[in-house]
């Protein structure tokens, strides 16, 4: 078991990291454009493509862009697991869910954000609007989005059992998934346990990073 684990778990983190790296990337873009002109047209399509994102399940997702630039275009191989190419198209797919969330948090915060006295004070002192929303607004803006993000990396790096079936990644989703039809207890066992530890660890990497955006929370060992 531990051989079949150590075998999909590369595998799985290859696909979850570049999937987070995505989603962060598409989420935080259109989360900032949304929250600095709210009501606007580009307003209005980064909400649309949100919800379609959410409301989408992933494997009817998948299957469309499958079908579209690996079987009609030819751009992408239709499965399996090897370099780049078979990383883009199913991180891509993985990613829009979380991409879709990560961008409705930004826009609410960046909303409510840019409305605060704090913003008005940058701004009185002469600073570039992007100085104002980089360092002023966007580093209380992520507290709450690096706990989302520390919770999906956990579910990304532990494999989505849906894409991996998909697009034939052997990673940790599809050994759960295979594992689960053929009633295997103890394979199920040991990837809950490596999904539980990964949760753990990142909780505590969220934790650090939590004292680095926020000195609020940063406290003397010593006192």
């Amino acid at each position: 078991m531990n051989e079949i684990l150590a075998t999909g778990l590369p595998v799985s983190m290859t696909l979850g990291l570049s999937a987070m790296l995505i989603a962060v990337a598409i989420g935080i873009t259109a989360g900032v454009i949304g929250g600095l002109r709210p009501g606007s047209a580009l307003d209005a399509l980064t909400q649309l493509l949100s919800i379609a994102g959410i409301s989408l399940p992933s494997f009817v997702i998948g299957s469309a862009l499958l079908m579209l630039f690996a079987v009609k275009l030819g751009l992408f191989p239709v499965g399996g697991w090897g370099g780049l190419q078979y990383v883009l198209l199913p991180a891509f797919t993985l990613s829009l869910p979380f991409a879709a969330y990560i961008a409705r948090l930004i826009r609410f915060g960046m909303i409510e954000e840019m409305s605060a006295d704090h913003i008005r004070t940058a701004r009185a002192k002469g600073l570039p609007e992007w100085r104002v929303v980089a360092k002023h607004a966007m580093a209380n803006v992520m507290i709450p989005v690096i706990t989302v993000i520390g919770i999906i990396l956990s579910v990304l790096i532990s494999g989505s059992v849906v894409i991996e079936s998909v697009f034939s990644i052997p990673g940790i989703g599809s050994l759960l998934g295979n594992a689960i039809l053929r009633r295997d207890y103890t394979m199920i066992q040991g990837g809950l346990l490596f999904v539980a530890a990964a949760l753990m660890l990142l909780n505590i990497l969220v934790d650090i990073l939590y004292a680095w955006f926020d000195p609020r929370v940063r406290y003397d060992a010593g006192k």
